[in-house]
């Protein structure tokens, strides 16, 4: 058995496993709230693991280890941002959404939320946010198909037209045939198996090299400051603007709504608090190992990868340490990845269309049948956009995460923090800091040079929190209704 032939068999058996889940619940799908939020079935397993697989994406075995790979332990600043980010949106965003999104006129999507929170006739609100959605996720969805493309394209030694049409296959299949709750099993088995991979891989990494004392050694030898959080290549300083840029990543929880979706998604919110262990857990571990990969693999490839190749510093590691079927299990992993965070995105991207588009502005009276094959076929639709962006081979999957994470974080984040914990704010204010806090960050981004180096999410996260007190200050306070709901979820807070 030749070992190319070994992996493939390997991914084949993964494929059809995660298939077979999307088959399952494709008879189970009987209304759009079953597609797009599994009817608020899941448990809090499910819930975590399934919520930081889909955070984490093909970034997590590609971008994150390929950015150590370059700079070192500089890359530490994003895990630490990143964790801290995960921890504050599971302690204080995830219970109140929860019990908030069903109060609140029992909403399925993000932008039905935001329309029901603040009672807006006019529709706008969840018009608006419905096309920030789409704009950003194509982004991010493309993000995950050039993963995908380098991983069938490196393992298979295929061309990357044609790896990145296999991988798109796969996701939209089990995406469309399954929904939401397909996605979140699928997940949680993603993360069990990329958790595997991302402790495995540079542990063996490590022997291999002839010990941890033989791995600092061989990278100070390349470049001891490599190993140094606070310098960068060639000794110098790391600028205060690169320290606040590296860890503003964790600001961008608060508004990424196919994470934010998980927390509606749980069947109660008291299980919020276990699904925040299991969570913290997983993210803390996956985000030091991956910084760890990078640099154990600067002792074993030093020198070998530049720019966006750098990304393919894991598949690299898995051939060379590992026999083929154990390598395309882990090879498997960085699927599982990319896979996890696609089909997420792809799924919000369908529930924006037609629940927030389709039926509110084309079909009023539509059937729920009709709803649902409607998301699915948004699915496709949206997967052939995404494709089409991921056409360029040499895309950064970081660069393209970094930019739609920072869309989502500048716009949703505020707006959806407000709203769960500020009982005066009104409806002009969240229409403000949506379309505020984008524009900021698809502004921010056409600019270089000085101030401009610093991540633009942070001046979209800014300038939206300015815009929402300033509007909210300037208007009068929102009716009696409004107030009455937001003390209800409250006090059932409490």
């Amino acid at each position: 058995m030749s070992d190319k032939f070994s992996i493939i068999m390997v991914f084949a058996l993964y494929l059809l496993f995660m298939v077979a889940i999307g088959a399952v619940y494709y008879n189970r799908t009987v209304n759009l709230s079953d597609y797009i939020l599994g009817g608020r079935k899941l448990n809090s397993w499910v819930t975590a693991l399934s919520s930081q697989a889909s955070d984490m994406s093909g970034w997590l075995l590609l971008g994150l280890p390929g950015y150590a790979y370059l700079a070192g332990m500089e890359s530490i600043w994003i895990a630490v941002g990143l964790a801290v980010g995960t921890y504050l949106n599971w302690k204080f965003i995830a219970k109140r959404l929860r019990k908030y999104t069903q109060v609140a006129g029992d909403a399925i999507t993000i932008p039905v939320y935001l329309e029901n929170r603040f009672r807006d006739r006019s529709k706008s609100l969840r018009i608006i946010s419905a096309l920030l959605i789409l704009i950003f996720f194509l982004f991010y969805t493309s993000s995950g198909l050039v993963a995908g493309g380098k991983l069938f394209s490196t393992v298979f030694d295929v061309p990357y037209l044609t790896a990145l049409t296999i991988g798109t296959v796969v996701i939209i299949t089990y995406t469309f045939l399954g929904g939401f709750m397909a996605v979140c099993w699928t997940d949680f088995f993603q993360g069990m198996l990329m958790l595997f991979a991302i402790m495995l891989v540079p542990i063996a990494g490590v022997q291999k090299v002839g010990g941890y004392g033989s791995t600092t050694d061989m990278i100070r030898s390349i470049d001891p400051q490599l190993l140094n959080p606070f310098t960068s290549t060639g000794g110098e300083m790391i600028s205060l603007i690169a320290i606040v840029s590296l860890l503003a990543w964790g600001l961008g929880y608060f508004g990424q709504p196919h994470i934010l979706v998980r927390f509606m998604a749980i069947q109660h919110s008291e299980q919020i608090k276990q699904a925040r262990t299991i969570a913290m857990v997983w993210v803390i571990i996956s985000l030091a190992f991956a910084v760890f990969v990078g640099i154990v693999g600067m002792a074993l490839f030093p020198g070998s990868l530049e720019g966006a190749a750098s990304e393919k510093i894991f598949m690299l590691m898995v051939n060379e340490l590992f026999h083929p079927l154990i390598a395309g299990v882990l090879l498997a992993a960085i699927l599982a990845a990319i896979m996890s965070t696609a089909d997420s995105q792809l799924l919000v991207s369908a529930s924006a269309f037609t629940e927030d588009i389709y039926k509110l502005l084309f079909k009023h009276d539509a059937s729920e049948k009709e709803l649902v094959w409607m998301g699915r076929f948004a699915v496709i639709m949206v997967s052939i956009i995404a494709y089409y962006f991921a056409l360029d081979p040499e895309s950064s999957v970081l660069d393209l995460v970094a930019y739609a994470w920072a869309g989502f974080g500048a716009a949703f984040g505020p707006t959806i923090i407000f709203s769960l914990f500020w009982k005066r704010m009104t409806r002009n204010a969240a229409l403000g800091g949506l379309i505020s806090g984008g524009l900021m960050v698809i502004l921010w981004k056409q600019l270089n040079g000085g101030i401009f180096d610093l991540y633009e999410i942070v001046p979209g996260f800014v300038l939206s929190c300015i815009v929402i007190l300033a509007i909210t200050m300037l208007e009068k306070e929102p009716s009696d209704e409004i107030k009455e709901e937001f003390d209800r979820v409250a006090v059932a807070d409490i």
